[in-house]
């Protein structure tokens, strides 16, 4: 029987590292892309793992170097973490020698190269939906992230934030391996995930460590940060006040009064502004006809639609097109 972590969840254990690539990209489910870096390396490759909404966790055992590609479409962070031996990786601008005491965490979009030092490297890796991660981020601050969170790559597990992490992700893949079905429902899953991601905006430096370091030690309402996940979670489906009301465990005329007293903003208008935001972002960087991103973030009037695009941009939505 495989010992350490996930080792009943074993996908290859071969002496052809052309199984791993094959085993890490089925595991990633087309998250990623995967090459050698030089030669083929003689030894034992190992991958264990499991995969599930917003996320995949895998094991790896081998002394292959390898280049991670991200898949065009694809939003996703990583949390590489080393369990045995020491890893040389670089992502983006980023360098690191990954092993027990430090971790990489690498970006959506960005491509990595991880380099075993020698034989016997043994590590894990964490793929994290943006998606939750911009969810966290709204339910820390009240008000959805404004561009891409984009972190360090070298994250110091010594202290006591980067332990902090490393134990929540520890405690994810215990979860996993235990027999108890109580630990193997969705809800709680989700919940370790959010523990995860949350750690990660709060102990990791990144481009918005400044706006979350200028939150007010008194937290928005727990209401008010569980409708704006909520609404976070569901934008490109029907969103009335309503549902956002019921998610938040609160009448209607409540949760208006938390957005209006907290953002200065009507939960319905919240919910049009960060459409527009959404489908503003998605005018500059696809090549999709101004319709079909709007009816995509849920849009169903046009003309009203133009309308409230220029009031907050200044220009109509074609003109935002035309400059992509």
């Amino acid at each position: 029987m495989a010992s350490g972590p996930l080792r009943d969840f074993v996908i290859t254990k071969s002496g052809n590292p052309v199984n791993l690539l094959h085993a890490a990209s089925r595991l990633f489910g087309g998250e990623v892309t995967t090459s050698p870096i030089g030669p083929f390396s003689d030894g034992e490759h190992e991958v264990r793992g499991v995969a599930g909404p917003d996320f995949t966790v895998g094991y790896f055992a081998s002394p292959l170097a390898v280049r991670v590609g991200a898949v065009p479409g694809r939003d996703s962070y990583f949390v590489n973490l080393g369990l045995a031996g020491e890893v040389w990786a670089s992502s983006g601008d980023g360098r690191a020698v990954l092993g027990r005491t430090l971790a990489g965490v690498v970006n959506p979009g960005d491509v990595q190269e991880l380099r075993p030092k020698r034989p016997g490297t043994e590590c894990l890796g964490l793929r994290i939906g943006a998606g939750l991660v911009r969810r966290e981020y709204a339910a820390l601050t009240g008000r959805p992230v404004s561009a891409a969170v984009r972190f360090d790559l070298p994250l110091d597990l010594s202290g006591s934030r980067g332990k902090t992490v490393k134990l929540l992700i520890g405690s994810l893949i215990e979860q996993l391996g235990s027999g108890d079905p109580l630990l193997q429902r969705e809800e709680l899953r989700r919940s370790q995930l959010r523990c995860i991601a949350t750690a990660l905006l709060l102990a990791q430096p990144h481009t918005h460590s400044a706006t979350l370091r200028g939150v007010p030690a008194t937290p928005h309402p727990r209401a008010l940060r569980v409708a704006v996940a909520f609404v976070e979670a569901h934008l490109a489906e029907p969103i009335s006040l309503g549902r956002i009301a019921e998610a938040a465990g609160c009448g209607a005329r409540t949760i208006s009064g938390v957005f209006r007293e907290e953002l200065g903003i009507s939960p319905m208008g919240y919910v049009r502004g960060l459409r527009l935001d959404r489908i503003r972002h998605e005018l500059l960087s696809t090549g999709d006809r101004v319709g079909e991103i709007a009816y995509r973030w849920g849009v169903t009037h046009l003309g009203r639609f133009a309308s409230d695009y220029r009031s907050r941009f200044g220009e109509l939505p074609s003109a935002t097109a035309a400059r992509r």
